[in-house]
């Protein structure tokens, strides 16, 4: 046994792994653009390269049937942050410049509770890194005190303009490095206090302006087996049609998820060397999908006019890995969880109180990360401007105002979504039923009738072009 002498000595070395334990874990959390979640090595695409993502899912939790809310940025984005659907948090596409940033900006987000200023008051340091998208995007908000971005969501990925704690500046070099290095640099500022890193990537965004040969060059003689090379769909959007079945628009997606995946690896290289990885939660997800070529459409779910709420516009990969506190290698499959769940499920996680209200229609699925939940509800719900939808474990039903056509789809027979049977009389009970939960579901959320949808919102909407 230990002398008294002995344990007197090892006291500060006691009190020091002590005070570690109860540290609260760090956070980093990815978020990519338009990444549809088979877009990734460690779902199925062997061709696109992206080793570090696939190992964060070696090492951590990997959902299988995860899904955006809402099939375009700025709605999901604050879905994620808020935990609302569009028509409570009042954004219901992307949100235009003139609405983004600068002296005309709309703050979206006041009157929302969001999740980072809930962790602020829990004692985190909060740096954002990258793509916010929400309002006010060239001012740190929301509990966070480091703040680089490229407002307005969007832009050339060569020498782009970034605001950085109030100063703008032209940075010379590849957006998404750039990204991370404003990262770096908050991990540098970061001492004593749990802190939290927002790392939206604006890649694989268009414009498929630029990206450095080393990204590149991987796929110069790829045939991109991923890419599905269907007839194109004749609900196309056409200021993206000129990239269906395109070789360069294929490397050039490729080539910007490689790249995000190489930046992955820089933080988590440097989280290593802070030492304080084992105790950070490391989270990877995107905003939504896209289809590259899926159900013949180049885009997400503005690339076709009427807007779809295809699975690969929805369908997001999600990752959590937290080395000694998640299992490694477990795949959460068949159990449907979206975006509208991620604002509980952080915050339980984290052990920080979450505010009691009816309204929002997430539910923590913390539980899921360490093993099975019997009982799991498989039912989710979506919103995009006059679009509304269902999807459960084998059906998808898309309600559209009365312009537009509705569908459903038997996703255990057609998993390709490519036979409507909204007039079949086979599943005329079971529509019933869809249409009848989904109207539930938005009046319990104080949400009007699909048809007074923009009742719902004060932004400026972007004006499509009807597709025949």
């Amino acid at each position: 046994m230990p002398t008294r002498r002995e344990l007197l000595a090892a006291a500060p070395f006691l009190s020091l792994a002590s005070r570690a334990a109860a540290r609260k874990p760090n956070v980093v959390l990815f978020m990519t653009d338009d990444h549809g979640a088979w877009a990734n090595g460690c779902y199925g695409c062997a061709d696109i390269r992206t080793p570090n993502v696939d190992r964060l899912a070696a090492g951590g939790v990997r959902f299988t049937s995860a899904y955006a809310c809402t099939p375009v940025c700025s709605p999901s984005r604050m879905t994620y942050l808020t935990g609302e659907i569009p028509s409570q948090h009042g954004v219901q596409d992307w949100i235009v410049p003139e609405d983004s940033y600068g002296p005309t900006t709309i703050r979206f987000l006041d009157g929302h509770t969001t999740y980072s200023e809930l962790l602020a008051r829990e004692g985190y340091t909060l740096g954002m890194c990258g793509k916010w998208h929400m309002g006010d995007d060239d001012r740190a908000q929301r509990g966070f005190t480091f703040w680089h971005t490229v407002p307005g969501g969007g832009g050339t990925y060569r020498d782009p303009t970034f605001v950085t704690n109030g100063t703008r500046r032209k940075l010379n070099g590849y957006k998404t490095n750039l990204v991370t290095d404003g990262a770096l640099e908050f991990l540098d500022t970061v001492k004593e206090k749990p802190f939290f890193l927002q790392l939206p990537f604006y890649a694989p965004h268009t414009p498929y302006d630029y990206q450095p040969e080393e990204f590149r060059s991987p796929y110069a003689d790829s045939r991109f087996p991923c890419f599905p090379d269907e007839p194109m769909n004749p609900w196309q959007n056409p200021e993206l049609a000129r990239m269906h079945g395109s070789r360069d628009a294929k490397l050039a997606y490729s080539a910007l998820v490689t790249g995000m995946d190489h930046n992955v690896g820089r933080v988590i290289a440097r989280l290593e060397e802070m030492g304080v990885r084992e105790n950070t939660l490391v989270i990877f997800t995107a905003d939504q999908g896209w289809n590259a070529g899926h159900h013949g459409v180049w885009g997400k779910g503005n690339g076709t006019w009427p807007l779809n709420m295809y699975e690969e516009s929805l369908r997001v990969p999600l990752i959590w890995n937290h080395p000694g506190r998640l299992p490694a290698g477990r795949v959460v499959d068949n159990r449907l969880v979206s975006s509208y769940d991620f604002f509980p499920t952080i915050l339980e996680y984290l052990g920080a109180p979450a505010p009691v209200t009816g309204r929002r229609p997430g539910r923590s699925y913390t539980r899921l990360l360490h093993g099975d939940v019997p009982g799991w509800n498989n039912h989710l719900f979506f919103e995009y401007e006059y679009v509304r939808g269902i999807r459960t474990r084998n059906l998808k039903y898309i309600e559209r105002t009365r312009e537009w056509p509705s569908e459903l789809y038997d996703l255990e027979a057609d998993p390709g979504e490519k036979k409507n049977l909204i007039a079949d009389p086979a599943y005329r009970e079971a529509l019933a039923a869809l249409r009848s939960e989904l109207g539930g579901f938005f009046r319990k959320a104080g949400a009007p009738p699909n048809e007074e949808w923009r009742s719902t919102t004060k932004q400026h909407l972007t004006v499509y072009r009807s597709i025949k």
